[in-house]
């Protein structure tokens, strides 16, 4: 047996004894973790099989939020600052429906058409957080859903 064939033999078995052990926070039912479905009429309603948020364990992972109106799933403006409120917002809409707040959020990823907005969007942006800002990765793509300007998800952590 190689070094190799050895490390890759160690490895499996070392997942094999990992598998009957449920991560923390996952409870299995087979192979199914526990999770709640977050689901609020005062954001936007997702546009495809998705949902809002799911909580599993001590975590909350949002979908991406683009600048649709709550009430009538209409994007609310072309301008990239007003976009950026709105999709704060519906972030905001998601977290409260949980009990959090924007100083919940410990990671988000922005994806933006243009780099060119990166300020305009991070003035906005930066004005949601009275404290240490959560971790971040901004990403230029070529399209988002329904022409938006910016798409912003997060992951927060929930109160035990």
């Amino acid at each position: 047996m190689t070094d190799e064939t050895s490390e890759i033999e160690s490895s499996k078995k070392a997942v094999e004894a990992n598998e009957s052990t449920p991560e923390p926070g996952v409870a299995r039912d087979g192979d199914k973790p526990t999770k709640t479905i977050v689901d609020t009429g005062e954001a936007p309603r997702a546009i495809g099989p998705y949902s809002q948020a799911v909580a599993v364990g001590n975590l909350l992972f949002i979908s991406g939020q683009i600048a649709l109106s709550p009430k009538t799933g209409d994007m609310v403006a072309l301008g990239v600052k007003a976009q950026t409120e709105q999709v704060m917002k519906n972030l905001g809409a998601i977290l409260a429906a949980v009990g959090l707040t924007y100083e919940h959020l410990v990671k988000t990823t922005i994806y933006l058409r243009d780099m060119e907005d990166f300020a305009v969007v991070n003035e906005i942006y930066g004005g949601y957080f009275d404290t240490a800002p959560p971790a971040r990765a901004t990403i230029e793509v070529s399209r988002l859903p329904k022409g938006a300007k910016v798409e912003i998800d997060g992951i927060a952590v929930l109160p035990k």
